[in-house]
């Protein structure tokens, strides 16, 4: 099994790291999470995807797959 992952924005910066592949069965987002970064769970309000729709860290996932995950994104005009 592999999957892409990556890290966008802050936490990025925060892991020193944009991405990385994972070549160890994972069976939901969480897990790809902590077979990644080496830590329990993500900080609270980091989102993720995969294959670029958003996702649930319970969420399930399958070889060949993208994972990413990002803080949460804000923006517009004031």
């Amino acid at each position: 099994m592999t999957i892409e992952v990556r890290f966008f924005a802050s936490l990025g910066e925060q892991l020193g790291k944009s991405g990385a592949t994972l070549e160890t069965p994972a069976r939901t987002v969480a897990e790809v999470w902590t077979r990644t970064t080496g830590l329990p769970t993500a900080p609270g309000s980091t989102l993720c995807a995969i294959n670029m729709e958003y996702a649930r860290f319970d969420d399930a996932v399958s070889d060949g797959d993208e994972v990413a995950f990002f803080p949460p994104v804000t923006g517009g005009q004031s």
